[in-house]
């Protein structure tokens, strides 16, 4: 299967849906790392370098949006939801402009940039601000659905984008695939377990189902592209006919999936709960496989919290 950082998919989407004039793209001096270079080399027009300022992009943004312009604005996930937070939240998520942050570098696996550099909070911080749509693709093709739907889809969004690439789920990039915001695309079925991941820990729960499988349990493996809006009635669903979920994410276990997760399984199906994904920690210096190895987010530790869960049914 091919491969493709999600990053590079984002700047591909934004070159093929830029036809559209109401679209206009900033960067904080990051455009070739986040791609966006892609759509300045067709549109240089609608493309804007902001410099390193990274708040006055999104409040520049957010004042292009008000114009009628669907604004997307790049750069590394540190710089997008932590450095411009306060722009982020009073001036595009407060008016609800159309404004679209799209937050590359997410995760561990930034690598040897290190704890400065790779954001594990992002998620919790972006799906507390009202009103804020809250994705992350796992691929090339969900990526691109990922952008059409942002464009579609009149508000505020986080789009949380790789550096590594990964392995292809759904298709080659530019393959039409289901994608709708708030619900949860149903990867492989089963009645043992649920496994709901999101970003590139759809591959590894992919990965995890197949050495289930081998010890005759079934794992059901959803794609929660979408953190917010969430698909409870996937959630609920899982909990009913399963019995038990693991959550899996290359983010804190604490506000991101595994925090909606619980939340929508203690108000409506409480069941076995486990969360895979960085356990309160800041990130290291190092190759983004060895950090994946050292933060116990292989496909072997998502089957492991699989085995724990259905355990303790």
């Amino acid at each position: 299967m091919g491969k493709m950082a999600t990053r590079e998919s984002y700047g591909k989407a934004l070159a093929e849906f830029g036809s559209d004039e109401r679209i206009v793209v900033f960067d904080a001096d990051l455009s070739k790392s986040t791609y966006t270079v892609t759509f300045k080399k067709v549109f240089p027009e609608r493309h804007f370098n902001m410099g390193i300022a990274e708040g006055n992009m999104m409040s520049v943004a957010a004042g292009m949006a008000t114009t009628g312009k669907i604004c997307f604005a790049s750069t590394f996930a540190i710089f997008a939801a932590e450095r411009a937070l306060e722009q982020v939240r009073n001036s595009i998520g407060y008016p609800h402009l159309n404004v679209k942050v799209c937050a590359t570098h997410a995760g561990i696996t930034v690598g040897e940039d290190g704890a400065s550099h790779q954001c594990v909070e992002d998620l919790a911080i972006m799906r507390a601000i009202p009103g804020m749509t809250v994705v992350q693709p796992c691929d090339g093709a969900s990526t691109r659905a990922a952008i059409k739907a942002a464009i579609d889809t009149y508000g505020p969004f986080y789009v949380r984008l790789g550096r590594l690439a990964v392995e292809n789920v759904y298709g080659e990039y530019g393959d039409e695939i289901p994608f709708t915001i708030g619900k949860a695309n149903l990867l492989r079925n089963g009645k043992d377990v649920t496994i709901i991941a999101t970003g590139l820990m759809v591959q590894q729960s992919l990965a995890a189902a197949k050495i289930l499988e081998a010890e005759g349990v079934t794992a059901r493996v959803l794609d929660m592209h979408t953190i917010k809006p969430i698909d409870r009635e996937a959630i609920v669903a899982a909990s009913r006919e399963t019995g038990a979920v693991v959550t899996a994410e290359e983010h804190n276990i604490l506000g991101g999936l595994g925090g909606a997760v619980a939340e929508v399984l203690s108000e409506e199906a409480p069941c076995v709960l486990r969360r895979v994904g960085v356990r309160d920690l800041f990130g290291q210096s190092g190759k983004p496989q060895a950090l994946i190895e050292l933060y116990g987010l292989t496909p072997e530790d998502v089957a492991a919290a699989a085995r724990s869960a259905v355990a303790a049914k």
